[in-house]
């Protein structure tokens, strides 16, 4: 169920508030597109900056615009086990068909508590979970032997792998069978090369079709011609995503492709304005801007 191109949805906003109607017009585009998973309610959706009440009503919308199409992999994560837990139960309640769960961010908990954390929550609510690893969001992280530990819990399915380490995902993937899925662009292709199944892409919310291509490839096991599409990915994804923190040159991608509002959420700020002709090359250069 959670392999090839999947989407880490933005959240967009207008005047403050969550943009529902911009919301449904960006899953029609990424169902049209053909994507193979949708995950709102993540870094990429500015999930820090939700309400609990609009992280769920986002969750709910979502799975109700999806429509089964394909899977929804709610981002339903927390600093607070609690939290994530009340946020898992109403995902399940809201027809998702996984969470994604990311690493406890500002706590920096051992590894102990990590395992504690994910055990806790895969324990109350009977819904599979997808690991969210990014440490370099969050603080701190896990070591590859506490994700191997979780894996033996039953509706632990598959990590988020997001160290830009391929050392790290080779240890998970020689030492448990989850399915492992890229959290980088850019690496997606190379962590598909140690037993990677896919990615949850930021860069899939303006070329959907394009990640596809390249993950439906990888799955075929035609890496020579996956590697095209790598290369013709690579740029974008590094250049995009390096230009400011995530979302925030995505947004800024998207408002200049008409498809959503620049509009962050404190302590997030749009794109300083001289970035914003390097992003425009950008976009012409992969030939989506005249």
């Amino acid at each position: 169920m959670f392999t090839g191109a999947m989407v880490a949805l933005i959240t967009p906003f207008q005047d403050g508030e969550i943009d529902f109607k911009t919301l449904d017009e960006l899953i029609e585009f990424q169902l049209e597109n053909g994507i193979d998973g949708i995950a709102p309610a993540g870094t990429t959706g500015e999930s820090p900056t939700l309400s609990n009440e609009e992280h769920k009503k986002l969750i709910e919308r979502v799975v109700k615009t999806v429509s089964g199409a394909v899977p929804v992999i709610a981002g339903a994560g927390s600093n607070s086990t609690a939290e994530a837990i009340e946020l898992a139960a109403f995902a399940k309640k809201a027809g998702a068909d996984a969470t994604l769960q990311v690493d406890p961010y500002y706590n920096k908990p051992t590894q102990e508590g990590f395992y504690q954390h994910f055990k806790a929550i895969a324990e109350e609510v009977d819904l599979p979970v997808v690991l969210y690893d990014i440490p370099g969001r969050c603080g701190a992280g896990m070591t590859a032997e506490t994700i191997i530990r979780l894996s033996k819990i039953e509706n632990i399915v598959a990590v988020k792998e997001a160290t830009g380490s391929l050392d790290h995902a080779s240890q998970i993937a020689t030492g448990c069978d989850l399915t492992i899925v890229s959290g980088d662009d850019s690496l997606t292709l190379p962590i598909a090369s140690i037993g990677g199944k896919g990615v949850i892409s930021v860069v899939a919310n303006i070329v959907p079709a394009d990640v596809k291509a390249m993950t439906d490839l990888i799955l075929e096991g035609d890496f020579s011609s996956a590697r095209q599409w790598h290369n013709k990915l690579f740029a974008l994804s590094k250049n995009l995503l390096q230009m400011a923190t995530n979302p925030i040159p995505l947004k800024a991608a998207m408002a200049m492709l008409d498809m959503a509002s620049d509009e962050m959420r404190l302590p997030m700020t749009a794109l300083d304005e001289s970035k914003k002709v390097i992003l425009e090359k950008i976009l012409s250069d992969y030939g989506l801007l005249d």
